[in-house]
Order: C-alpha cells, then structure tokens, then sequence
C-alpha cells in the first residue's frame, strides 16, 4: 500500500472514532448509603404497622357494683323502733304472738258445758312477741274447726288499746252454741290491720265446749 493511501485510512478512523457516542460508565455504587436507606424503610414500614394494630383510646374500665348484703338489710329491719309498725316490714317478721297454756284461758275453759244456743264470749291472754305495734283493728279470726265449718257465730271483739312488743294483752271472741249436742272445738288466729294472718303452727287459739 502506498503511503499516502495509509494516513488516508487512518486520518478516517481516527474521524469516526472521535464522532462515535461515548459509552457511559456507571458509577460504583455506594454500598454504606444503600445499607441506611434499606434500614430506614424497614423502620418505617414497623412504624405504620404498629400504628394500625395500636388501639389510639383505651377501653373504659369498668367499675364493679356492688350488691346489697341481706344480712345488712335484716339488720336494718332489726333496728327499726319496734313500737312502730314498720311499713313494708314481712308480717313474718313485724307480727307474732306467744302465750302461756297456764294464763291462756282467761274464760270458758276447754270443755266448758253450754246449753243449746248458749252465748259467751271466749277471752284468751296472749303476749306481742314481735317488733310491731297492734292497732285496734289487730283481731282473732276463725281458722278450722271440729265438726268443720262450726264457727259457733262467731264474732271477733275489737282490741281497746296499742299493745306494744312484749306486752300482753287480753284478746276475746263472742260465741253462740250450736243447737245439736255435742263436743265443738274452734281454732282461731290472730290477723293485723292489714287482714294478714300471722302466728306460729301450734299457736292457735282454741274454744271447746260440750253442748248438752
């Protein structure tokens, strides 16, 4: 090849090699500034994650209530004036009676003879063994008999006076014989104002008589 034709060539491939797009380097990563930034998104993706499972109010407490102790409530009834009748007070626990079997007839003793359609008036002697006081409208009631349903006309004798707790008190009943012959026995129960029979079994008060 002659030389001239030489620097020809070469002058062109020095032309196209200066006019040829550069190839761009990339540049070496930084390894510490990648590390971080990682690092950071983990932190803030724990943060969101937290603060959607994370309750923003706490739950109101609860405050416990307390029940009312039977005992204190019994306690309190216990307490009441007992000269009083205490309204709303179980009649169970306001109203009883009691008597002594050697004081309780205080007229016509049990087996008392009577003449047919006879009247008398039966009188007991009884205590107030509760905490309430007896009114005057406190009476004895017819509760069975013997023969059944012989209530002898019986008619109740209203109380004259306040009888109260642990006092005594004489308590009668009016009576008519019964026209036929024959042992008539009749149990009575003492009732408060309010038409509450109260008493305990056993507790009755008993008229017998013989119709001859």
């Amino acid at each position: 090849m002659k030389p001239k034709s030489f620097f020809s060539l070469l002058a062109a491939v020095l032309i196209l090699a200066a006019c040829a797009p550069a190839t761009p380097v990339e540049p070496t990563p930084d390894v510490s500034a990648v590390r971080t930034s990682a690092a950071n998104t983990v932190v803030a993706e724990f943060t969101l994650t937290a603060a959607v499972f994370t309750p923003t109010t706490q739950p109101p407490t609860e405050t416990p209530t307390v029940a009312a102790s039977p005992t204190a409530t019994s306690t309190a009834v216990l307490a009441l004036d007992p000269t009083q009748v205490a309204l709303g007070t179980p009649a169970a626990l306001c109203d009883d009676y009691d008597f002594d079997l050697t004081t309780l007839d205080v007229t016509i003793p049990d087996g008392t003879p009577m003449t047919p359609g006879q009247e008398f008036t039966k009188t007991w002697k009884i205590k107030n063994t509760g905490i309430c006081t007896w009114d005057t409208e406190y009476q004895a009631i017819f509760s069975y008999s013997s023969p059944p349903n012989q209530r002898m006309n019986g008619q109740p004798v209203p109380l004259t006076a306040l009888v109260a707790p642990g006092q005594e008190v004489e308590v009668s009943v009016q009576f008519t014989a019964p026209t036929i012959p024959g042992e008539y026995t009749g149990f009575w129960q003492m009732v408060n104002s309010a038409g509450i029979p109260f008493g305990r079994a056993g507790k009755q008060l008993i008229v017998k008589i013989v119709v001859q």
